[in-house]
């Protein structure tokens, strides 16, 4: 095919931001190329707000054609948790002709070489990045996310965690150069003279098996990171969360058949109502890498029965915050209320259990009991929340009914320090909006360490009584041990604590932050920083990004000759 897009353009046009995004992951500064501020996307023309709700009211009710091979059906189904219906039908495919129809670029895919690769997904980002308003009412009205969330976490963060993962494959891929000329010496004897010849070549077709709460955040590092290393991309989107993962294909196809490849090398698997075609995909001879995030469930059925595939899983944890000591103590609680509140809680990075000693912490106002803590906790999410305009714009909306069914049956596990309200949304009356609830347990009672041992989805977080800091942490290493977490926090001005807080985390690979009491908050991440996971603990079997999320998805391949 005849390519518009030359490979002296998009490097021309691209290896500035790469080689910006590579010293980025190399020093660990802060760099982003993609605005935050909605404001900074044009004014007046394709690119503006305006624009980009009528492009994404322009799909609802329509057939999203991707034009891709083995069509054989149209699905969709799609409600928003604001209360609409989105009405966009997407191709259902028969896999057994898209599988191999992917399979057929792979060839030119690989032989065109790590840079180049690296550009056309830089291209795909740049006119993803061109399209921020759109996929961010496509984000929120798939998730549930409040808009100004959608907007920076499904658009520039989303898009930078995409470029961050292009970095690595990079790095990876380079690494090992593309020849050598290799000399023995052999004494009186002429020497032995190779020349060597080093391909990096993909695994194969790599699955996304995408989530309903983040589908771009989540979903880009490893479609991103399998597309740059030479594989082909089958994007599985959530039934609930389509339509962003559905337009990233179809500007994938665009990009990759504009620069002269098989835009088949991304195809999108959408699925009719129950049909569940992941596990059926999963263990697919052909598929050769899976991403997913969502369930500890399904996400420990991957790695067991996959055994053809690599698989990189993020599922869930029991994220815990220890609130020892603090020498701000307004500032923590009005960062705490912040993380709590947040998208509802439905981020797997939300605090869970804050284990609080029973006889209270220090602070620069003086001694506060455990009561006084979890009540002045539970009147900064209230001040946080009482206006209705301000909660709807941080919570957003429930996400599906499993959330709002734990969120009610929390009230009933211990004694609530601050209940749950329904708050109205004046511009989507359909969308179920709640406040977070906060129940009291007792850390020396088996009963309630049944509650607060387990992940709870959602706005529900339980405040735990400790005999002790020594206690805390014992209890913080059992969590992070048996059940994983993406998030630690900790408050404590004391150093032999911090000290032990952070041996644990080391110990346990779990991501600490030390008394947070300004604008960065535990349960959010910096690309091409901050690790999200670490791979090290049952949460997660990768992080998002470092060298091990990249380097297995390609092997080199060496061809030798004779000199």
């Amino acid at each position: 095919m005849a390519a518009e897009l030359t490979a002296h353009e998009l490097i021309a046009k691209h290896r500035p931001t790469l080689d910006q995004a590579l010293e980025a992951i190399r020093t660990r500064a802060y760099w982003s190329p993609h605005p935050e501020h909605p404001k900074a996307y044009g004014e007046n023309d394709s690119l503006d707000a305006a624009a980009g709700k009528a492009a994404f009211d322009a799909l609802l009710g329509t057939r999203l054609d991707l034009g891709q091979a083995g069509t054989d059906d149209w699905v969709g189904g799609e409600r928003s948790p604001y209360g609409i219906e989105l009405g966009v039908e997407y191709p259902h495919a028969d896999i057994d002709v898209l599988l191999p129809a992917m399979k057929a670029g792979q060839r030119a895919w690989r032989d065109a070489g790590a840079e180049m690769r690296a550009v056309v997904c830089l291209e795909i980002l740049k006119r993803i990045s061109d399209r921020t308003h759109e996929f961010a009412h496509a984000v929120m009205h798939t998730s549930g996310q409040a808009f100004m969330m959608a907007f920076q976490a499904g658009g520039p963060h989303a898009q930078d965690r995409g470029m961050e993962a292009v970095a690595y494959a990079y790095v990876e891929q380079v690494r090992t150069p593309d020849t050598a000329e290799w000399t023995k010496p052999q004494g009186k004897r002429d020497p032995l003279a190779m020349n060597k010849q080093f391909t990096p070549v993909p695994r194969g077709i790599a699955l996304v098996i995408g989530c309903n709460t983040f589908p771009t955040w989540n979903g880009y590092p490893g479609l991103f990171a399998s597309l740059a290393t030479g594989n082909a991309v089958l994007v599985k989107p959530h039934p609930r969360a389509v339509l962003p993962l559905a337009l990233t294909v179809q500007v994938a196809r665009q990009v990759l058949a504009e620069a002269g490849f098989d835009p088949n090398l991304v195809a999108l698997a959408a699925e009719r109502p129950g049909e569940g075609i992941a596990k059926t995909l999963a263990t697919r001879p052909e598929i050769r890498i899976i991403d997913y995030t969502g369930s500890t469930v399904f996400g420990d059925w991957l790695e067991a029965n996959a055994r053809q595939a690599q698989v990189y899983t993020e599922k869930a944890g029991v994220n815990t915050v220890i609130v020892h000591s603090t020498d701000n103590y307004k500032g923590m609680l009005s960062n705490l209320a912040f993380s709590l509140s947040l998208y509802s809680g439905q981020m797997c990075t939300t605090p869970q259990n804050l284990l609080v000693p029973r006889d209270g912490i220090r602070t620069e106002e003086g001694p506060k009991t455990f009561d006084e803590v979890v009540a002045d906790l539970a009147r900064s999410v209230d001040g946080l929340l009482g206006d209705d305009a301000r909660a709807n714009a941080l919570l957003g909306a429930i996400v599906n009914p499993d959330v709002k069914a734990r969120l009610e049956a929390a009230a009933g596990l211990g004694e609530v320090a601050l209940t749950s309200r329904e708050i109205a949304n004046p511009e989507f009356p359909g969308a179920v909006v709640r406040t977070p609830v906060i129940v009291k347990l007792d850390g020396a009672k088996p009963d309630d360490e049944a509650a607060y041992m387990s992940e709870c989805f959602g706005p529900v977080s339980f405040a735990v009584a400790i005999d002790s800091a020594t206690d805390a942490v014992e209890l913080l290493r059992r969590t992070v041990r048996e059940k994983g977490a993406m998030t630690v926090g900790a408050y404590t001005t004391d150093d032999e604590v911090e000290g032990a807080i952070q041996e644990v985390c080391l110990e346990e690979a779990a991501q600490l932050s030390l008394n947070l009491t300004g604008g960065v908050y535990v349960n959010q991440t910096a690309a091409f920083s901050d690790f999200h996971g670490s791979g090290g603990n049952p949460a997660a079997n990768s992080a998002l990004c470092d060298g091990a999320f990249v380097a297995n998805r390609f092997r080199v391949v060496e061809v030798r000759r004779e000199a």
